[in-house]
């Protein structure tokens, strides 16, 4: 680490809830949203406190939930608030500019993306009207000047991710079988969707035009271990149990081997960090587990992967493996 901001306890500015977004901006200042305030705070480059920007609220310079933020480069700050339907923007001081339509109502974890021509592009949903777990996903386009430009799709394949079901005559749900593979896609600085669907070890770079690059690298199939499967299966079963009395699996089977990797990640520069499946390790044993589930009422779950990543440069080239300490989290979208 070569700073750290944050205590247990101390200033409420170094007092954290729940981080959503993490900018920096050409001067290595830090922006830190913490959606639980709901507050932006300014940091410097050695992690002392500068100035918060904005507050809660529905007037100018405000925002009531907000789920994203940005910085363009010309250090403009962005701020997506979907409950006020709009993307506040701010100064690189602070101070409240004007405030770009957003069509409310939809919060989002993935990151609001810019481009470095000073494009912003926000998380949006194309068809509305299905269940949840069939949404189609996009973004909207914005000029540096706030006007709506475009919507483009997110990459697609043609690939049904197994699920599995419950429902009464009241309600309904749906699980993902654990292991399975499951598409993923990012947007890169440089100006177009990187994705991939990891039934095999292939990125694609959506780039500008009629064309994609294709990433491929051999990647030794990781095993499932059979206790790492059967404690998804069960954690599964208990808790479709708890709303659906009686229910058993009804979908495929946990599969022997994991997909080659789960998320892909694009840098400032446009490199390429795709997320790698990594063999189950038990971070507990069964005792200590058990005694944890007394402890809380919850059983947790004993397997866990270590953090791999391969990189690529925007050109395909392999850069190399990085293996982050375990304190490493991509929550939120580093």
């Amino acid at each position: 680490p070569e700073v750290v901001i944050g205590e247990m306890e101390g200033d409420e500015e170094y007092l954290f809830g729940e981080i959503r977004s993490v900018e920096v901006d050409a001067n290595g200042n830090l922006s830190v949203l913490d959606v639980q305030v709901p507050l932006v705070r300014v940091f410097d480059s050695k992690g002392i406190h500068l100035r918060n920007i904005g507050q809660e609220g529905s007037g100018p310079g405000e925002y009531k939930s907000p789920d994203g933020m940005t910085i363009l480069p010309d250090g403009r700050i962005l701020v997506r608030d979907p409950p006020n339907a709009r993307i506040t923007v701010f100064d690189t001081v602070g101070n409240f500019l004007e405030q770009w339509p957003l069509t409310g109502g939809f919060n989002t974890d993935r990151r609001f993306y810019t481009d470095r021509q000073g494009r912003s592009y926000a998380n949006t949903i194309l068809e509305r009207g299905v269940d949840p777990w069939d949404w189609s996903y996009g973004l909207v386009v914005y000029s540096p000047e706030g006007e709506i430009l475009d919507t483009i799709p997110a990459p697609t394949w043609d690939f049904g991710r197994p699920q599995l079901t419950a429902s009464s005559e009241n309600s309904s749900t749906a699980r993902w079988v654990p292991f399975h593979p499951t598409p993923t896609w990012t947007f890169s600085p440089l100006g177009y969707m990187v994705g991939g669907l990891p039934t095999e070890y292939r990125i694609d770079l959506h780039t500008p035009g009629s064309w994609i690059l294709s990433i491929e690298k051999d990647h030794p199939p990781v095993p499932v271990l059979a206790p790492e499967a059967e404690e998804r299966r069960e954690a599964i079963t208990r808790n479709l149990r708890r709303r659906f009395p009686g229910w058993s699996w009804n979908g495929p089977p946990v599969p022997d081997h994991k997909p080659p990797f789960k998320e892909i990640f694009c840098s400032r520069e446009g490199d390429i960090w795709v997320s790698l499946s990594t063999e189950g390790i038990p971070r507990m044993t069964e005792r200590e587990a058990l005694e944890e589930e007394e402890r809380t009422g919850t059983r947790p779950l004993r397997y866990f992967e270590d953090m791999a990543f391969d990189v690529f440069a925007p050109d395909g080239r392999y850069l190399g493996r990085v293996q982050p300490p375990e304190s490493f989290r991509m929550e939120p979208e580093p």
